[in-house]
């Protein structure tokens, strides 16, 4: 259940969110709304303008439950950018990026080549970066290695944010992780600190809301080590939600790559892709 407001007066439903969200942008509250967050008297409305009368309740950060029985493989993945050198998905969560020895089809590589392909000519697509299993959002391809070697020559230079669900509340509002990390292949984690084979990460955080059991943050990293996210807000005892190998199993994890900027490698010109996260991630800042 998410969080209820009482409507006392009758009004739109985008200016008694702007109301009774205080201190939340107005980006932000639309987001949520355009999501299917938001429900009136128990039913999901994505309208701004959606009448509210007096005695309304309005909930925020609802989840609407999922068919059962859907399959990945059924599903058709979300592309939000695509042209002749890039494909830009929006990954959900519990789908593996790439193939591993176990799964060689159900993933988001396998799948988008199934989905692009038409006829007998198979769509040929390279993968620039992974987004771990249950990690949501923005995943990047591309069309050919030399379009995947130039974006990834470039990759310390692109602008990458997540919003990460955390446990608790960071001592600070916003700061800087410096920490370097270095992956035990033996455990498959990444160790936090100073050691011979750890390689520098630096990430970035600044609370956006926060409540007396978890908060919600939104992290920019500079370099891209695995697991950099998990691990570094670990390390400051404010482990993501959900992050079993981290912190406590449970869930939905919450770790979604919410915006990406990079110079297009053909034309020169700055992409920036956004994507919100789903319903049920923002579910899990209520606990």
């Amino acid at each position: 259940m998410g969080q209820q407001y009482r409507v006392k007066t009758r009004s739109k439903l985008l200016p008694f969110l702007f109301e009774v969200l205080e201190g939340w942008s107005k980006k932000r509250v639309k987001q949520r709304l355009q999501s299917a967050s938001v429900a009136v008297n128990g039913t999901i409305s994505t309208k701004h303008d959606f009448y509210l009368s007096e005695g309304d309740v309005v909930e925020v950060g609802v989840v609407q439950p999922r068919t059962q029985g859907t399959q990945q493989s059924n599903r058709k993945l979300e592309i939000i950018h695509q042209d002749k050198d890039l494909i830009a998905i929006n990954k959900p969560a519990g789908l593996l990026s790439v193939g591993s020895n176990k799964e060689t089809k159900n993933h988001a590589l396998a799948l988008l080549r199934t989905q692009l392909t038409r006829g007998k000519e198979r769509v040929q697509l390279w993968p620039v970066h992974r987004l771990d299993r249950e990690t949501s959002g923005i995943l990047l391809f591309a069309t050919s290695k030399d379009t995947r070697e130039a974006v990834m020559a470039k990759w310390s230079e692109s602008e990458k944010t997540y919003l990460a669900v955390v446990e608790g509340a960071p001592k600070e509002e916003k700061d800087t992780i410096t920490e370097p990390l270095r992956l035990d292949e033996k455990e498959y984690r990444m160790h936090v600190g100073a050691h011979k084979d750890a390689k520098s990460a630096i990430t970035h955080y600044k609370v956006l809301e926060s409540n007396d059991k978890r908060s919600l943050l939104e992290v920019n990293i500079e370099t891209g080590r695995q697991h950099q996210i998990r691990a570094h807000m670990a390390w400051v005892g404010n482990a993501v939600v959900g992050d079993e190998r981290y912190g406590t199993k449970g869930g939905h994890m919450g770790l979604h790559a919410h915006r990406l900027s990079f110079v297009h490698p053909a034309s020169k010109n700055k992409i920036t892709l956004e994507v919100d996260a789903p319903r049920e991630f923002y579910a899990l800042i209520k606990g």
